[in-house]
């Protein structure tokens, strides 16, 4: 049966490492919600495709006193995702806050993988993967105290309006598969938008702008991941005036 918690419940996929993982130990401190006026702290699920990975950074959290579990999660695997939703659901009963964290970047390989195995492998995890766990998820969030509040990690590199803008600091990248996956997932969540309206739903698309993580290679040019993490924990966090169906980073709206 299913604990009754008062506690907010939070899960972050891909949070083992780097932006994930930052988000996954900022969210569990009590201190991040002062400005929101709240009493308690979140308690998170550390979704991580490695077991040892996951609880390793679920322990971390726990060691600063705060409530953390960890869940496996792989998002090429519908195996995987029904058993997590399914421990989620018998431990928790219901799901507060979502952020869809996890993501793989290609496009580096890109002399080594062929044009199609690039293009499905990504939509694959960020677009596919995402949307089937979200989709499994809604029962559970449609139950959160208050409706609940979605976050979808994407990039600044998925703004259409300034692909071109040859003053970016990624004009020169050739991220064609990473940029269209993440385009693609900021329409996965504006389709919540609609559908968790009922329930009172809130959902944000954050861009946590260049950050020094495995998947950029540890840019010298990137921010922390804590730096990174940042904005999605406001949004994560954000009270019911918040505008909803936004994308944004930490300086503000991005063009669409």
């Amino acid at each position: 049966m299913a604990q009754v918690s008062k506690t907010t419940i939070a899960l972050v996929t891909g949070a083992n490492k780097g932006i994930g993982r930052a988000t996954a130990i900022k969210i569990a401190d009590p201190n991040i919600l002062k400005a929101l006026a709240r009493d308690h702290g979140y308690s998170v699920i550390v979704g991580s495709r490695q077991v040892a990975a996951g609880e390793a950074v679920a322990s971390e959290i726990k060691a600063q006193g705060y409530q953390a579990t960890s869940v496996q999660l792989d998002l090429s695997s519908d195996e995987s995702i029904t058993k997590a939703v399914k421990t989620i659901e018998e431990k928790y009963g219901r799901l507060d806050v979502l952020i869809n964290n996890a993501a793989i970047y290609l496009d580096a390989d890109i002399p080594k993988l062929p044009t199609r195995e690039l293009f499905t492998r990504t939509l694959d995890i960020n677009v596919t993967g995402t949307a089937v766990l979200t989709e499994a998820l809604v029962p559970l969030l449609r139950k959160a105290d208050g409706g609940p509040r979605l976050v979808f990690v994407s990039s600044g590199m998925a703004s259409m309006a300034t692909t071109t803008n040859k003053d970016l600091l990624w004009y020169n990248l050739d991220c064609a598969s990473y940029d269209c996956s993440k385009v693609a997932m900021n329409m996965l969540a504006l389709n919540y938008v609609r559908s968790l309206e009922d329930v009172r739903g809130r959902v944000f698309i954050a861009s946590p702008g260049l950050v020094s993580t495995d998947m950029t290679k540890h840019a010298s040019y990137g921010t922390t991941p804590e730096v990174g993490a940042a904005h999605i924990v406001a949004l994560a966090t954000a009270g019911e005036d918040a505008q909803n169906g936004t994308f944004s980073g930490k300086e503000g709206p991005i063009p669409w």
